[in-house]
C-alpha cells in the first residue's frame, strides 16, 4: 500500500508483470517496460539488503554460525526473503497455486481501476492492501505467493551473492525457473476485451441485456455499444485528453 503512494509519481508500478499488461492492454509505452522491470528488481535487491543488515545477527544465531546459509534443513532462513513451495508441492500445484493467485491479482487491480465499475478512487491502495492479504490468507501457504517477479526474485538475487547457494535457484525442483516462465500468464489470463473490460466481465454485462430489470444494467449498457448520454464516465474521457489516456493504467 505504501509503495503505490511512494511510487505515485511513476504511476505506482511495483509489479513487472503488471507492467507488462499496461503495455499491451493499456498502451503504456513499451520502450518504458525495461526500464520499469529493472528499477521494480533493483528496488526489491536492496530492500531484501536492508533487511539482511537489520537482522544478520539474529540470523547468525539461528542458523548457528556467521557462515552457515541455508536454503532447506534445520534452521533455513532464505524463505526470509523469497518464496519456496511446500515439500509436498507437485508441478502441476505449484503452476495452478500461483496461476491463480497471480490471476485474481491482476482481475482485481482492473476491476479496481476501471470508473466503468464501481471503482475504488482514491482508496485503490487500501484495497490493494486488502486485495495481497486475502490472496496470502487464502493462497499463499504453497507456494508462499510470489505474485510479483521483482519482490521474489530481487531478494533471491541477493541470497544467493550472500551465500545460500545454488539452491535458490534449484530448490523445489527448480520451482523458480518454472515461475519466472508464469509470471507473465496472469496479463494472458487477463485479456481484454471491449472499453478495457476483461472477458469475464463483458460476458457478465451482455447478460445484463436479457435482465432489464436488473439495478446495475445501465452501468453496462456503455461497454456494448449504447453507452448513457449523461453518463459522467463517458464525458470525462473526451474531455480528458493525454490525462484520460493517463487514468487507464493501473497500480501495481
Amino acid at each position: 500500500m505504501f509503495g503505490v503512494y511512494a511510487a505515485g509519481c511513476a504511476g505506482g508500478h511495483l509489479n513487472p508483470a503488471v507492467t507488462f499488461a499496461n503495455c499491451v492492454f493499456r498502451k503504456f509505452p513499451w520502450r518504458k517496460w525495461p526500464a520499469y522491470a529493472c528499477a521494480q528488481v533493483t528496488g526489491c535487491f536492496c530492500g531484501a539488503a536492508v533487511i539482511y543488515g537489520n537482522y544478520k545477527s539474529a540470523i547468525d544465531v539461528y542458523e548457528g554460525g556467521p557462515n552457515i546459509r541455508t536454503v532447506s534443513g534445520k534452521h533455513p532462513t532464505a524463505g526470509v526473503f523469497c518464496t519456496y513451495p511446500q515439500p509436498f508441492m507437485s508441478k502441476t500445484g505449484q503452476f495452478f497455486s500461483e496461476f491463480i493467485a497471480s490471476s485474481v491479482l491482476m482481475f482485481m487491480i482492473f476491476a479496481l481501476k476501471d470508473d466503468s465499475n464501481l471503482g475504488a478512487g482514491n482508496l485503490t491502495p487500501l484495497m490493494l492492501f486488502f486485495l495481497i492479504f486475502g490472496i496470502g490468507a487464502t493462497l499463499g501457504w504453497e507456494t508462499g505467493y510470489a505474485i510479483n517477479l521483482a519482490r521474489d526474485f530481487g531478494p533471491r538475487l541477493f541470497t544467493y551473492f550472500i551465500g545460500y547457494g545454488h539452491e535458490v535457484w534449484s530448490a523445489g525442483n527448480y520451482y523458480f525457473w518454472y515461475y519466472l516462465g508464469m509470471s507473465f500468464a496472469a496479463p494472458t489470463n487477463s485479456s481484454q476485451g471491449p472499453n478495457d473490460c476483461t472477458f469475464l466481465r463483458l460476458h457478465i454485462r451482455r447478460m445484463a441485456i436479457r435482465f432489464p430489470d436488473l439495478p446495475w444494467r445501465k452501468s453496462c449498457q456503455h461497454t456494448l455499444g449504447r453507452p448513457e448520454t449523461n453518463s459522467p464516465t463517458r464525458l470525462e474521457g473526451r474531455k480528458g485528453g493525454n490525462d484520460g489516456e493517463r487514468s487507464r493504467e493501473v497500480v501495481m
